[in-house]
């Protein structure tokens, strides 16, 4: 099961790791942003915090980095400031709060992220869905091309024939097509 990757200063890290190990998710403490970004090389991880600052950074840059190798990322930074960082984050999918966190805000958010990720998740799942359908069209239409050029056929006989010989064969038309175009060319 990925974990939670906290990076804060020590005195702050049994405090976020009650509030953020949800559903008996591995935690794991770092207190810098260099020592975060070998975590992130070596663990699972699905969901980073960044208590700003860290001692070697604000922390912006792993937070961003993070979410760009696919993992949620929350920067934590003074109410003051949270605004302004927000503004700067969020155009890579960083979720800014602002600290002092209460239980409840840090809940509401990963309940945000976590309907986000079952989203993306089904958003993902359809572009493949449709990737493969493409890539079926494309192959039977090369197929049908070929057939016209090479048979003399129609689209709709090369269509036909296709789809015939998908049946006789038992298998999907996109493998006969790929037959097709195997055959003749």
């Amino acid at each position: 099961m990925p974990g939670v990757l906290i990076a804060s200063d020590r005195q702050h890290h049994e405090a976020l790791r009650c509030v953020f190990a949800a559903n008996g998710q591995p935690v794991r403490c770092c207190t810098s942003a260099g020592e975060a970004r070998r975590a992130l090389c070596d663990g699972d991880f699905s969901l980073l915090i960044v208590n700003a600052p860290l001692p070697d950074e604000f922390g912006r840059d792993l937070a961003a980095q993070a979410v760009h190798d696919g993992l949620d990322s929350i920067l934590l930074c003074a109410a003051p400031q949270a605004d302004k960082v927000a503004a700067g984050l969020e155009k890579y999918g960083v979720y800014v709060l602002p600290n002092p966190l209460s239980r409840q805000q840090a809940m509401f958010a990963l309940r945000v992220i976590r309907t986000g990720r079952q989203r993306m998740r089904r958003i993902l799942e359809q572009n493949v869905r449709l990737t493969k359908r493409l890539d079926e069209a494309r192959v039977v239409s090369q197929a049908k091309c070929v057939l016209a050029r090479c048979c003399g056929m129609t689209e709709e006989q090369a269509h036909h024939a296709i789809e015939k010989r998908a049946m006789d064969a038992r298998v999907s038309s996109r493998e006969a097509a790929l037959e097709i175009l195997k055959n003749y060319e």
